[in-house]
């Protein structure tokens, strides 16, 4: 148990970081479960909005440091191969 005052302002700072970085991974969810969800219908238009939207709110969690750099690219990667076979297809 945290005893010094820094300490106990640690443990009050870090349980409101992570709630704010609950929000935020949330967020990008979401955002990641309406394009899953536009691609499993397999229209490419609301696939490509959806898309746009996904890769502006996973880089923002990349600069918030809620995801890590490489990650956020790795997924956004992966977002834009998928839309691109929807395209082709």
């Amino acid at each position: 148990m945290a005893n010094t005052p820094g300490a106990k302002k640690a443990v009050r700072k870090i349980e409101r970081r992570t709630e704010v970085n609950k929000a935020r991974r949330s967020r990008v969810r979401t955002f990641l479960r309406r394009f899953e969800e536009a691609v499993a219908a397999g229209d490419a238009a609301a696939a490509k909005t959806a898309f746009v939207e996904a890769q502006s709110e996973l880089m923002r969690a990349v600069t918030k440091g809620v995801v890590h750099k490489n990650t956020g690219s790795r997924k956004v990667s992966r977002l834009a191969a998928r839309l691109k076979k929807l395209s082709a297809a």
